[in-house]
């Protein structure tokens, strides 16, 4: 069978579900690619006519913005203890090292760590559960979790269906080629954060090793 008539027996209502849920679970606080379900789907919607793309990016919106309110809710409860069960479970998402570079952007840009962390891979996982650890207002919280949940998934939606629209038989023999994209495009920013945060953690153990003055 042809990719495109395999494609075609896809259900819409199945591509909504699993986009709405995968990208939920992400925003909650669970290591999940997001990202790439995102942009897959995306890619279907501008070759499958069942699938509309409107409806698509406001699934993955609703995904966003509940999964990351579920995720503010368990942090604000569980408290640093969760984080550190966190850290045992998930030590390449969730160690020290990462939680101190997410904890330092929240101190440093407040609300818009959460808009912003929307289109960084690990911060999204970090956003919703760190905003309830550390208490930030729900108001406040809930206005960036929102506007940051429609320009990433509506935006990252409707890019990747107008270019599967304008590219449709260029993208017929490259199918995979958004997917490769949104790969790099998620390691490179991994990679980035992973970087920051070996050097938190390098100045955490400089600080904590650094002997204390003698007092007289």
């Amino acid at each position: 069978m042809h990719v495109q008539e395999w494609l075609d027996t896809v259900p819409a209502a199945a591509v909504y579900a699993v986009v709405a849920l995968v990208i939920g679970l992400e925003s909650l606080g669970i290591p999940l690619p997001g990202e790439i379900i995102l942009v897959s789907a995306a890619l279907m919607s501008s070759q499958h006519s069942g699938i509309n793309p409107v409806v698509l990016g406001a699934c993955a919106t609703l995904g966003a913005v509940v999964g990351d309110s579920i995720g503010y809710a368990i942090g604000r409860k569980g408290g640093r203890p969760l984080l550190a069960w966190l850290g045992r479970k998930f030590p390449r998402h969730f160690s020290e090292g990462h939680v101190a570079t997410a904890e330092r952007s929240f101190e440093k840009w407040g609300m818009w760590a959460v808009f912003f962390g929307r289109f960084v891979a690990l911060l999204r996982i970090f956003a919703g559960p760190l905003a309830g650890v550390l208490h930030m207002p729900y108001w406040k919280f809930l206005i960036a979790n929102v506007l940051g949940g429609i320009c990433w998934a509506g935006g990252t939606t409707a890019v990747i269906y107008y270019v599967g629209v304008v590219a449709e038989d260029w993208l017929k023999r490259f199918s995979y080629l958004g997917l490769v994209v949104a790969l790099l495009i998620g390691l490179t920013s991994m990679l980035v954060l992973r970087r920051r945060a070996k050097k938190a953690t390098a100045r955490k153990e400089a600080a904590e090793t650094e002997p204390v003055p003698a007092v007289d």
